[in-house]
């Protein structure tokens, strides 16, 4: 059995651009995960425009509409929220994710740069994951057997 991922991460800094793609490989690696079947943000921006190739849609109330229940539905229907999380490069859009991920009582992963794990996190944050783990853990959990664990560092 496989699990569908809301693919939940940052990808306004090299380092998070870094670590989208550590966790995307590491996904593709992970024999409990439907990667074909989940949810990708950037894979589902509304009538297929890059926001980063055309920033202008930024001002377009349909298109931030759209793409915003676009991913509100993504969160929704998937089995997994994943979050790649960059402790010193918090994304507030993720943060909204996870709040409505928790309200809908869905399974929230934090996934750490094995670098930045251990670092401080926002309380927030921690307080909402069902889990975190290092990003060199990701591509053998078995999301199949999801389980509660701390975060192993401290909090802001």
């Amino acid at each position: 059995m496989t699990k569908t991922v809301y693919f939940c991460a940052g990808w306004f800094t090299d380092k998070q651009n870094k670590a989208y793609k550590e966790a995307m490989d590491a996904l593709k690696q992970n024999p409990s995960i439907d990667l074909e079947n989940s949810y990708v943000p950037l894979d589902h921006q509304y009538k297929d425009i890059n926001v980063a190739e055309h920033p202008e849609v930024l001002g377009d109330k349909e298109w931030c509409t759209a793409t915003f229940n676009g991913d509100r539905l993504g969160v929704k229907t998937s089995d997994v929220i994943l979050a790649v999380y960059v402790p010193e490069e918090e994304d507030v859009g993720m943060g909204v994710e996870l709040g409505m991920a928790s309200s809908l009582g869905e399974y929230i992963c934090l996934v750490i740069p094995d670098e930045d794990y251990g670092k401080k996190i926002n309380l927030m944050s921690w307080g909402i994951a069902d889990n975190a783990i290092k990003m060199s853990d990701l591509a053998k959990f078995d999301f199949n057997k999801p389980v509660f664990n701390f975060y192993e560092g401290n909090v802001y």
